[in-house]
C-alpha cells in the first residue's frame, strides 16, 4: 500500500514538473510510511545516515515544495515546530494534550461547515481543518 502511494505521489510530482531527486524521494517515502506527523528535524534525523551530505534546509525546502503543490499539509501549533502530514484524502486530527501524539481520523460530511460558515460570515471559505484535543489511550492508562 505504501509503495503504491509513493509511486502515485511521484507521478503527481512529475505532472507538477517537480524534479525527482533521491532526497526528495526519500522524504516523500518517509512521510508516507511514517504516519506520525513528523517535524522536519525528525525527518532529517531519520534520513541523515542515508544522505550524510543532506542539510536540514534541504528537508525544509522539499517540505515547502510538497505543501505548495498540495501534497503535504503543514500543521503548526503555537510555538512548537511544524509537523508535516502527507494526506491525499481530507481528514482531521485528534491531538493528545499530554504527550503530543496526533492521530488521523475521517469524518465525512463536515464539508457542510464551509458552506454554513460562509453564509454566517460572508467569507469565501477555501478550506477548513478540525482538531480535537484530549488524552490518548496510552496517556489514559498512565493516569
Amino acid at each position: 500500500m505504501a509503495k503504491h502511494a509513493v509511486e502515485h505521489a511521484i507521478e503527481d510530482l512529475k505532472e507538477a514538473n517537480v524534479r525527482i531527486t533521491p532526497q526528495r524521494y526519500a522524504i516523500l517515502e518517509f512521510l508516507i510510511e511514517h504516519r506520525t506527523h513528523p517535524t522536519a528535524d525528525e525527518i532529517f534525523r531519520s534520513l541523515e545516515d542515508r544522505f550524510p551530505n543532506m542539510s536540514v534546509a534541504t528537508i525544509y525546502n522539499n517540505l515547502r515544495k510538497f505543501v505548495e503543490i498540495g501534497m503535504v499539509q503543514e500543521m503548526s501549533y503555537g510555538d512548537a515546530a511544524s509537523r508535516f502530514d502527507f494526506g491525499v484524502q481530507k481528514h482531521y486530527h485528534a491531538i493528545c494534550t499530554e504527550c503530543g501524539k496526533i492521530e488521523d481520523f475521517f469524518y465525512p460530511g463536515l464539508e457542510d461547515v464551509e458552506m454554513a460558515s460562509s453564509e454566517l460570515t460572508g467569507f469565501q471559505i477555501n478550506e477548513h481543518r478540525l482538531e480535537v484535543y484530549g488524552s490518548c489511550p496510552d496517556c489514559q492508562k498512565k493516569g
